[in-house]
């Protein structure tokens, strides 16, 4: 190789002139998205900057989970006034479970989705109910407490009407041109 062979000059080696299309940035691929999912649910396609066609993910995830709570939610609904059952009975998640899971499995993943999905389905919406009746009796005794209180210097202070009184009056005398004003 010698230094004058015109296939290593520097004029013969030329970079493309297309420009090379970078990734999309962070907020462009996640926050940008989730925001107009949750605003306008519209596409994402209006802010970015190329032509392609974007699907709308968040806005896809939110779908499904709606479609698979309203699933579930409701075939346990129906188990229970078919059942005639109370609010508290885990059979009814159960078999609200696996209906629910097997209509959406099927529709999903054909007869083996069917059986997963059921399965799961079952476990997780009873596991689900069973939590939440467990936790409803520490909820309302937490709701219920009278011993929760604010500290002195935290701003947000609840007042009854002698503490109010008391610092209306305080206030009068320490903006006696602003009460003026005001009436």
């Amino acid at each position: 190789m010698q230094a004058d062979d015109p296939k290593l000059s520097e004029e013969a080696i030329q970079l493309p002139t297309s420009s090379i299309e970078q990734p999309p940035s962070l907020s462009e691929r996640l926050l940008i998205p989730t925001l107009l999912a949750g605003v306008t649910g519209g596409g994402v396609g209006l802010l970015s900057k190329r032509r392609k066609a974007h699907p709308n993910i968040p806005a896809t995830y939110a779908t499904n989970s709606a479609i698979v709570a309203a699933c579930y939610c409701g075939v346990r609904e129906l188990v229970k006034v078919t059942r005639k059952s109370q609010d508290d009975d885990l059979m009814n998640s159960a078999i609200g479970g696996l209906f629910s899971g097997a209509l959406l499995g099927r529709l999903q993943g054909g007869p083996r989705g069917a059986f997963r999905y059921s399965i799961a389905f079952a476990t997780f919406g009873t596991a689900f109910d069973y939590a939440s009746l467990r936790s409803k009796p520490l909820l309302e005794k937490v709701r219920n407490m009278d011993s929760i209180t604010l500290p002195v210097w935290f701003p947000i202070q609840i007042l009854d009407e002698e503490a109010l009184a008391k610092k209306k009056a305080e206030e009068q005398k320490l903006f006696p041109r602003l009460n003026k004003e005001e009436s």
